[in-house]
Protein backbone atom coordinates (compact mmCIF):
# COMPACT_ATOMS: atom_id res chain seq x y z
CA UNK A 1 0.00 0.00 0.00
CA UNK A 2 1.44 3.64 -0.77
CA UNK A 3 -0.07 6.72 -0.58
CA UNK A 4 1.54 10.21 -0.92
CA UNK A 5 1.56 12.56 2.32
CA UNK A 6 3.06 16.16 2.89
CA UNK A 7 3.97 17.33 5.96
CA UNK A 8 4.74 20.53 7.63
CA UNK A 9 6.89 20.72 10.23
CA UNK A 10 8.89 22.70 13.02
CA UNK A 11 12.49 22.37 13.48
CA UNK A 12 12.62 21.73 17.42
CA UNK A 13 15.28 24.90 18.89
CA UNK A 14 17.19 21.41 20.10
CA UNK A 15 18.37 20.65 16.69
CA UNK A 16 20.33 23.90 15.83
CA UNK A 17 23.56 23.13 14.22
CA UNK A 18 22.23 20.11 12.54
CA UNK A 19 21.95 18.91 8.98
CA UNK A 20 18.89 19.35 7.12
CA UNK A 21 18.64 15.41 6.53
CA UNK A 22 19.15 14.52 10.04
CA UNK A 23 16.64 16.84 11.69
CA UNK A 24 14.37 15.07 9.40
CA UNK A 25 14.90 11.32 10.23
CA UNK A 26 14.53 12.10 13.70
CA UNK A 27 10.92 14.03 13.05
CA UNK A 28 9.96 11.40 10.97
CA UNK A 29 11.44 8.30 12.14
CA UNK A 30 9.27 5.73 9.81
CA UNK A 31 11.30 6.95 6.70
CA UNK A 32 14.97 6.40 5.84
CA UNK A 33 17.49 8.81 5.66
CA UNK A 34 17.54 7.75 1.98
CA UNK A 35 14.43 8.22 0.87
CA UNK A 36 14.56 11.28 3.36
CA UNK A 37 17.55 12.47 1.27
CA UNK A 38 15.93 11.41 -2.37
CA UNK A 39 12.84 14.20 -1.64
CA UNK A 40 15.68 17.21 -0.66
CA UNK A 41 17.60 16.53 -3.98
CA UNK A 42 14.22 16.20 -6.29
CA UNK A 43 12.80 19.25 -4.51
CA UNK A 44 9.85 17.82 -2.62
CA UNK A 45 10.92 19.61 0.13
CA UNK A 46 11.01 23.35 1.09
CA UNK A 47 12.92 25.18 3.80
CA UNK A 48 10.97 28.61 5.04
CA UNK A 49 9.48 28.57 1.76
CA UNK A 50 13.10 27.58 -0.21
CA UNK A 51 14.43 24.41 -1.65
CA UNK A 52 17.13 23.48 0.45
CA UNK A 53 19.88 21.67 0.07
CA UNK A 54 20.50 17.75 2.11
CA UNK A 55 23.75 19.65 3.73
CA UNK A 56 21.76 23.01 4.78
CA UNK A 57 22.23 23.46 8.24
CA UNK A 58 18.92 24.48 10.50
CA UNK A 59 18.95 27.04 13.72
CA UNK A 60 15.75 26.03 15.13
CA UNK A 61 12.16 27.48 14.63
CA UNK A 62 12.48 26.86 10.74
CA UNK A 63 9.10 25.75 8.62
CA UNK A 64 9.48 22.67 6.41
CA UNK A 65 7.29 21.04 4.43
CA UNK A 66 7.88 17.86 2.70
CA UNK A 67 6.35 15.19 0.57
CA UNK A 68 6.86 11.69 0.75
CA UNK A 69 5.88 8.24 0.17
CA UNK A 70 4.02 6.48 2.41
CA UNK A 71 5.28 2.73 2.35
CA UNK A 72 3.86 0.27 4.68
CA UNK A 73 5.13 -2.69 3.12
CA UNK A 74 5.67 -4.22 7.11
CA UNK A 75 2.54 -4.24 7.59
CA UNK A 76 0.72 -6.16 4.94
CA UNK A 77 1.55 -9.45 6.65
CA UNK A 78 0.80 -8.20 9.88
CA UNK A 79 -2.55 -9.05 10.85
CA UNK A 80 -5.57 -7.48 13.38
CA UNK A 81 -5.57 -9.71 16.44
CA UNK A 82 -8.54 -9.26 19.07
CA UNK A 83 -5.97 -8.53 21.90
CA UNK A 84 -7.21 -6.97 25.13
CA UNK A 85 -6.03 -3.44 25.97
CA UNK A 86 -5.78 -1.64 29.25
CA UNK A 87 -7.30 1.57 28.17
CA UNK A 88 -6.29 4.24 29.97
CA UNK A 89 -7.77 7.59 27.96
CA UNK A 90 -9.33 7.58 24.15
CA UNK A 91 -10.38 10.39 21.81
CA UNK A 92 -9.97 10.69 18.00
CA UNK A 93 -6.63 11.47 18.00
CA UNK A 94 -5.12 9.82 20.56
CA UNK A 95 -4.88 6.14 22.43
CA UNK A 96 -3.49 6.22 25.88
CA UNK A 97 -2.32 2.23 27.08
CA UNK A 98 -1.21 0.61 30.02
CA UNK A 99 1.67 -2.14 28.70
CA UNK A 100 1.44 -5.24 30.28
CA UNK A 101 4.56 -7.38 31.28
CA UNK A 102 5.14 -9.78 28.33
CA UNK A 103 3.60 -7.88 25.37
CA UNK A 104 6.13 -7.01 22.04
CA UNK A 105 5.44 -3.62 20.80
CA UNK A 106 6.29 -4.58 17.20
CA UNK A 107 6.28 -7.64 15.24
CA UNK A 108 9.95 -9.07 14.64
CA UNK A 109 11.94 -12.78 14.49
CA UNK A 110 10.73 -14.82 16.93
CA UNK A 111 7.49 -12.60 17.48
CA UNK A 112 5.67 -11.99 14.36
CA UNK A 113 2.14 -12.12 16.03
CA UNK A 114 0.76 -11.04 19.79
CA UNK A 115 2.40 -7.76 19.20
CA UNK A 116 0.56 -4.18 20.21
CA UNK A 117 1.20 -3.38 16.37
CA UNK A 118 -1.51 -6.69 15.94
CA UNK A 119 -3.66 -5.08 18.35
CA UNK A 120 -3.71 -2.05 17.59
CA UNK A 121 -4.53 -3.10 13.76
CA UNK A 122 -7.73 -4.68 15.60
CA UNK A 123 -8.98 -1.87 17.22
CA UNK A 124 -8.68 1.01 15.08
CA UNK A 125 -9.80 0.56 11.59
CA UNK A 126 -7.28 3.39 10.29
CA UNK A 127 -4.26 1.93 11.74
CA UNK A 128 -3.08 0.18 8.64
CA UNK A 129 -2.86 3.93 7.05
CA UNK A 130 -0.24 4.90 9.89
CA UNK A 131 3.29 4.64 10.19
CA UNK A 132 3.54 1.77 12.59
CA UNK A 133 0.30 0.94 13.15
CA UNK A 134 0.41 4.43 14.98
CA UNK A 135 3.06 3.75 17.43
CA UNK A 136 5.49 6.71 18.39
CA UNK A 137 7.55 5.45 21.11
CA UNK A 138 8.17 2.13 22.52
CA UNK A 139 8.54 -0.18 25.86
CA UNK A 140 10.50 -2.90 26.01
CA UNK A 141 8.46 -6.55 26.23
CA UNK A 142 8.89 -6.79 29.76
CA UNK A 143 8.24 -2.93 30.80
CA UNK A 144 5.13 -2.34 32.18
CA UNK A 145 2.95 0.82 32.14
CA UNK A 146 1.84 3.87 30.21
CA UNK A 147 2.62 4.42 26.26
CA UNK A 148 0.51 7.17 23.80
CA UNK A 149 -0.05 5.77 20.27
CA UNK A 150 -1.36 8.16 17.14
CA UNK A 151 -4.91 7.57 15.94
CA UNK A 152 -4.03 9.33 12.34
CA UNK A 153 -1.25 11.08 10.65
CA UNK A 154 -1.48 14.71 11.99
CA UNK A 155 -1.61 13.18 16.17
CA UNK A 156 1.28 10.70 14.76
CA UNK A 157 3.55 13.73 13.61
CA UNK A 158 2.63 16.16 16.52
CA UNK A 159 3.55 13.15 19.35
CA UNK A 160 6.89 12.12 17.00
CA UNK A 161 7.88 16.31 17.50
CA UNK A 162 7.01 16.57 21.10
CA UNK A 163 9.16 13.12 21.50
CA UNK A 164 12.28 15.20 19.73
CA UNK A 165 11.92 18.40 21.41
CA UNK A 166 12.01 16.90 24.77
CA UNK A 167 8.23 17.95 25.59
CA UNK A 168 6.48 15.07 26.29
CA UNK A 169 7.09 13.90 29.82
CA UNK A 170 7.96 10.10 30.77
CA UNK A 171 8.38 9.11 34.24
CA UNK A 172 9.56 5.56 35.41
CA UNK A 173 9.35 4.11 38.28
CA UNK A 174 12.26 1.34 39.01
CA UNK A 175 13.65 -0.86 42.00
CA UNK A 176 17.31 -0.65 41.53
CA UNK A 177 19.77 -3.25 43.43
CA UNK A 178 22.03 -1.46 45.70
CA UNK A 179 21.33 1.27 48.38
CA UNK A 180 21.69 4.82 46.66
CA UNK A 181 22.30 7.62 48.66
CA UNK A 182 20.74 10.65 46.36
CA UNK A 183 19.54 11.05 43.68
CA UNK A 184 21.29 12.57 40.00
CA UNK A 185 21.29 13.27 36.80
CA UNK A 186 22.96 10.32 34.29
CA UNK A 187 24.92 12.18 31.25
CA UNK A 188 26.26 9.17 29.20
CA UNK A 189 25.77 8.56 25.35
CA UNK A 190 24.21 4.81 24.71
CA UNK A 191 25.04 3.03 21.73
CA UNK A 192 24.88 -0.47 20.21
CA UNK A 193 26.97 -3.09 22.04
CA UNK A 194 30.25 -3.70 20.65
CA UNK A 195 29.56 -7.37 20.14
CA UNK A 196 25.95 -8.71 21.46
CA UNK A 197 23.97 -6.89 18.58
CA UNK A 198 21.03 -7.13 21.12
CA UNK A 199 22.22 -4.97 23.71
CA UNK A 200 22.94 -1.58 23.75
CA UNK A 201 25.70 0.08 26.17
CA UNK A 202 27.28 3.47 27.34
CA UNK A 203 30.09 4.50 25.44
CA UNK A 204 31.38 7.81 24.27
CA UNK A 205 30.68 7.34 20.40
CA UNK A 206 27.34 6.93 21.01
CA UNK A 207 23.94 9.07 20.71
CA UNK A 208 23.49 11.78 23.62
CA UNK A 209 21.60 9.57 26.48
CA UNK A 210 20.47 11.97 29.84
CA UNK A 211 18.49 10.09 33.06
CA UNK A 212 17.46 12.22 35.78
CA UNK A 213 16.53 10.05 38.95
CA UNK A 214 15.40 10.44 42.41
CA UNK A 215 15.06 8.40 45.48
CA UNK A 216 11.99 7.09 46.58
CA UNK A 217 12.36 4.34 49.16
CA UNK A 218 15.34 2.76 50.84
CA UNK A 219 15.22 -0.99 51.00
CA UNK A 220 17.49 -3.38 52.24
CA UNK A 221 20.46 -3.81 49.72
CA UNK A 222 17.60 -2.07 47.16
CA UNK A 223 16.39 1.44 46.16
CA UNK A 224 13.05 2.48 45.12
CA UNK A 225 13.62 5.07 42.22
CA UNK A 226 11.88 7.61 40.27
CA UNK A 227 13.64 8.46 36.55
CA UNK A 228 12.84 10.85 33.95
CA UNK A 229 14.25 10.93 30.47
CA UNK A 230 15.55 13.80 29.01
CA UNK A 231 16.43 11.50 26.02
CA UNK A 232 14.75 8.65 24.45
CA UNK A 233 16.96 5.67 23.85
CA UNK A 234 17.02 2.18 23.21
CA UNK A 235 17.23 0.78 26.56
CA UNK A 236 18.20 3.93 28.27
CA UNK A 237 17.38 3.70 32.08
CA UNK A 238 18.45 -0.25 32.29
CA UNK A 239 21.75 0.89 30.43
CA UNK A 240 22.46 3.69 32.54
CA UNK A 241 21.57 2.55 35.95
CA UNK A 242 23.74 -0.29 35.03
CA UNK A 243 26.66 2.04 34.37
CA UNK A 244 26.34 3.30 37.64
CA UNK A 245 26.83 -0.14 39.02
CA UNK A 246 23.18 -0.09 40.32
CA UNK A 247 21.67 -2.52 37.66
CA UNK A 248 17.63 -3.01 37.78
CA UNK A 249 16.11 -5.86 39.71
CA UNK A 250 15.64 -8.80 37.89
CA UNK A 251 17.00 -7.29 34.80
CA UNK A 252 19.79 -9.95 34.11
CA UNK A 253 20.67 -8.59 30.41
CA UNK A 254 22.19 -5.35 32.63
CA UNK A 255 23.98 -6.69 34.89
CA UNK A 256 21.97 -7.88 37.53
CA UNK A 257 22.44 -10.63 39.67
CA UNK A 258 20.02 -11.53 42.98
CA UNK A 259 21.80 -10.84 46.16
CA UNK A 260 19.18 -11.79 48.87
CA UNK A 261 19.40 -9.22 52.21
CA UNK A 262 21.19 -11.80 55.12
CA UNK A 263 19.20 -13.56 57.21
CA UNK A 264 16.07 -12.32 54.93
CA UNK A 265 12.75 -14.84 56.15
CA UNK A 266 12.91 -17.79 53.43
CA UNK A 267 9.46 -17.11 52.16
CA UNK A 268 10.30 -13.63 51.44
CA UNK A 269 14.05 -15.03 49.75
CA UNK A 270 11.79 -17.39 47.69
CA UNK A 271 8.86 -14.74 46.42
CA UNK A 272 12.12 -12.69 45.23
CA UNK A 273 13.04 -15.62 42.91
CA UNK A 274 10.03 -15.48 41.23
CA UNK A 275 9.99 -11.96 39.91
CA UNK A 276 11.60 -12.66 36.70
CA UNK A 277 11.69 -9.15 34.30
CA UNK A 278 13.42 -5.64 34.66
CA UNK A 279 11.70 -4.12 37.38
CA UNK A 280 10.80 -0.80 35.81
CA UNK A 281 7.30 0.35 35.01
CA UNK A 282 6.08 3.75 33.16
CA UNK A 283 4.08 5.16 35.73
CA UNK A 284 3.28 9.14 34.25
CA UNK A 285 3.15 10.41 30.55
CA UNK A 286 3.12 14.09 30.25
CA UNK A 287 2.45 15.53 26.36
CA UNK A 288 0.31 18.61 24.33
CA UNK A 289 -3.15 16.92 22.99
CA UNK A 290 -2.05 16.89 19.06
CA UNK A 291 -5.58 18.57 18.45
CA UNK A 292 -6.85 20.56 21.57
CA UNK A 293 -3.32 21.86 22.42
CA UNK A 294 -4.26 21.15 26.05
CA UNK A 295 -1.28 19.65 28.31
CA UNK A 296 -2.54 16.56 30.04
CA UNK A 297 -1.18 14.49 32.68
CA UNK A 298 -1.82 10.36 32.84
CA UNK A 299 -1.00 8.22 35.90
CA UNK A 300 -1.47 4.48 36.15
CA UNK A 301 -1.36 2.17 39.09
CA UNK A 302 1.84 -0.29 39.45
CA UNK A 303 1.38 -3.92 37.90
CA UNK A 304 1.05 -6.53 40.73
CA UNK A 305 3.92 -8.28 40.40
CA UNK A 306 5.77 -4.44 41.00
CA UNK A 307 3.41 -3.71 44.21
CA UNK A 308 4.12 -7.15 45.70
CA UNK A 309 7.92 -6.98 45.24
CA UNK A 310 7.92 -3.81 47.32
CA UNK A 311 5.79 -5.05 50.04
CA UNK A 312 8.11 -7.78 49.67
CA UNK A 313 11.07 -5.58 50.71
CA UNK A 314 8.36 -3.42 53.05
CA UNK A 315 7.99 -6.56 54.92
CA UNK A 316 12.16 -7.75 55.40
CA UNK A 317 12.47 -4.01 56.28
CA UNK A 318 9.94 -4.39 59.07
CA UNK A 319 10.92 -7.62 60.34
CA UNK A 320 14.76 -6.20 60.62
CA UNK A 321 13.32 -2.79 62.80
CA UNK A 322 11.16 -5.96 64.63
Amino acid sequence: MQATETFSLIVPMTSAGSRLDVVLSQLLPSFSRSKIQDAIKNGEATLNGKVPKIRDKVYGGENITITLTLEQDYLNDAKAEDIPLDIVYEDDDILIINKPAGLVVHPAAGNPDGTLLNALLYHNKNAHLLPRAGIVHRLDKDTTGLMVVSKNLDAYYHLIEQLSDHSMGRTYHAIASGEMISGQTIDVPIGRHKTDRKKMSAQAIGKPAITHYRILDHYRGHTLIECQLETGRTHQIRVHMNFIHHPLFGDSTYGWRLKLPAKMAPELAEELRQFKRQALHAKKLELTHPKTEKRMLFECDYPEDFENLIRIFQEDQKQLED
